[in-house]
């Protein structure tokens, strides 16, 4: 399975300190160069750089095309780690492409991707047995505690599911 990830779901999930959920679900997971850069660049950010740069299940990967990343830029605005995961999960033909940005999110639809975000796969996580309804939720608190927006529906969606019986 080939997983390509944006920027924000690696953030969200090392907010909620569950990194290590994507390599019980993936394995391996793909982070273009730029994603990479946004992720290790800011020096207030050390810690998270580092768990990053440690992490033997995320592989840092080149886009083929670097001009289908600046006309995607130019054509709907988004980031440059946005763009480089929406053109490198096209370009391998990803299984799944992780990403929370509306825009983004809207512009891979488009182009036929298949997506999912930091609830989705905090959820796919719980379903599969890697975390407990309690951690799930504690997640959830975490993330929304650490500023990360989650609108309020989605999460509470998300608590519906987790808190079937």
């Amino acid at each position: 399975m080939i997983v390509v990830s944006d920027t924000t779901p690696l953030i969200t999930l090392m907010k909620a300190s569950r990194l290590e959920l994507l390599e019980k679900l993936f394995g391996t997971v793909h982070i273009p160069k730029a994603v990479f850069d946004e992720l290790t660049c800011n020096a207030a950010f050390d810690e998270e750089a580092d768990l990053i740069r440690s992490s033997p299940f995320i592989q840092v990967v080149a886009v083929r095309d670097p001009s289908r990343v600046d006309l995607l830029r130019r054509a709907t605005g988004l980031d440059r780690g946005e763009s480089e995961a929406i053109v490198y999960a096209d370009d391998v033909r990803a299984d799944l492409l992780l990403m929370d940005e509306v825009k983004g999110r809207q512009v891979a639809r488009n182009m036929g991707l298949s997506i999912t975000g930091s609830v989705g796969l905090l959820l796919r996580s719980f379903q599969m047995g890697h975390i407990t309804a309690t951690e799930a939720r504690n997640a959830f608190a975490l993330i929304q505690r650490s500023g990360r927006h989650i609108s309020d529906r989605l999460l509470q969606d998300a608590l519906n599911l987790i808190n079937k019986p």
